[in-house]
């Protein structure tokens, strides 16, 4: 059974260059800081920049709670992440999903898409999770819209 991705899209008033790199390398500026899956809030949130490179959170007290890995760096136009955290909201380095975010130039600014794809991997708790990030995504998506607008 294949479940329809989760699909937001935002305009932000950058190039898309810019756009990816706030998106990408100032998460821990404007992701929630209540989202969270460590025991503490990220002070930081990391997309190592490369294939293979580590995505995670790093706490105030310095502990890094990884959230999965890089799965295609393509600046300015594409970013592919593995989201290796699963229906308990615990990482696990033997599961993923797929967060695709793709950079387009629209006018003055940048079309920003997101995609998570891959829901039918979370079994029995795919509705679930559906739901909840489904109704996540929008305001984190919202969020980085309007910090990249100051910024």
């Amino acid at each position: 059974m294949t479940i329809a991705p989760i699909v937001k899209t935002v305009t932000v008033k950058a190039p898309p260059q810019r756009a990816f790199e706030i998106f990408a390398g100032q998460m821990g500026a404007w992701w929630p800081k209540n989202f969270t899956i460590a025991a503490s809030p990220p002070v930081e949130v990391v997309i190592e920049g490369r294939p293979e490179g580590r995505w995670y959170e790093r706490s105030a007290d310095g502990v890094e709670t990884p959230w999965g890995r890089v799965l295609a760096w393509s600046p300015p136009g594409r970013l592919l992440l593995a989201w290796q955290i699963d229906a308990t909201f615990t990482y696990d380095p033997n599961f993923e999903t797929e967060l695709e975010l793709t950079f387009a130039p629209e006018g003055e600014g940048t079309r920003v898409t997101l995609e998570h794809r891959n829901f039918e991997r979370f079994g029995e708790s795919a509705a679930k999770m559906v739901e909840m990030l489904g109704g996540g995504w929008p305001g984190i998506m919202d969020g980085f819209a309007a910090y990249a607008e100051k910024h």
